[in-house]
């Protein structure tokens, strides 16, 4: 029994003291692929570092995170587009709009983003979405730029049952971690009502630790106890949680889209 955690920031300073052991902890549980959002250009090469260490897990996306597009935010672009001329990448991300921070950056957080989708289709690639007290400008960009080329994992997926498909109408996957097991997460309570193929677990590690770690630091050994989360909420074995939102992973990373 493997599990894919389709959202980790293995290569934050919060896993510096151990990250090998911390990796080492993951495999030993079954999860035994990681897809690496980026944040901004300062982390570049501990990625790519992370990468060179552990080739055999450790799957690349690159993006600009929303919280850090600022005043530079062209720089950036600049730079995700150099590294995409260079290598691959398995997606485009971490990218979108976070409005709970910063509302005055909204008119490039909504160019960057719309950039950065055009990239992706560029490139085939996914894309994947972080949305915080932004659904409807992240909805809107997502309608001006629906399509068959347009598709991937809307991460943390934290909204209501209406949102989710609406997430969903538009190729998307639901990113569900370390929420779904909140008392207060709210998903649980019509997570069961979305079809499992339109679920992939991620931990967000080290952010959004599930119960009974919530508050502390995450990591991605702790991505079961979402999958067993899941198990209770769909009335499924664990192996068949891991099995099913495994292959969705796949078919958003490595399968051939428009």
């Amino acid at each position: 029994m493997t599990f894919t955690d389709t959202h980790t920031h293995l290569y934050s300073e919060s896993f510096d003291e151990d990250q090998a052991e911390m990796i080492q902890r993951a495999i030993d549980a079954g999860v035994t692929r990681f897809f690496i959002p980026a944040i901004d250009s300062a982390y570049t090469e501990r990625m790519y570092a992370l990468e060179k260490a552990h080739p055999d897990t450790v799957y690349l996306m690159m993006g600009l995170h929303p919280t850090h597009v600022k005043e530079n935010y062209e720089e950036e672009l600049a730079h995700i587009e150099a590294q995409f001329a260079t290598r691959d990448f398995y997606a485009v991300g971490e990218i979108g709009i976070d409005l709970y921070w910063d509302k005055s950056t909204l008119v490039i957080q909504q160019d960057a983003f719309t950039r950065q989708i055009q990239l992706a289709k560029k490139y085939k690639k996914p894309i994947v979405i972080h949305c915080r007290e932004a659904f409807d400008e992240v909805f809107e960009i997502l309608e001006s730029e629906k399509g068959d080329d347009l598709f991937g994992i809307f991460h943390c997926f934290t909204g209501t049952k209406e949102q989710a498909g609406k997430a969903i109408s538009y190729n998307m996957k639901l990113g569900i971690g370390g929420v779904a097991t909140f008392k207060n997460g709210k998903i649980d309570q019509f997570l069961a009502e979305i079809p499992l193929e339109h679920i992939v677990l991620e931990t967000d590690a080290p952010y959004l630790s599930p119960v009974p770690y919530r508050g502390k630091r995450n990591e991605s050994s702790y991505l079961v106890l979402v999958a067993e989360k899941l198990a209770t909420i769909y009335q499924k074995p664990l192996d068949e949680i891991a099995a099913i939102t495994s292959k969705n992973a796949d078919n958003i990373f490595f399968t051939k889209h428009a």
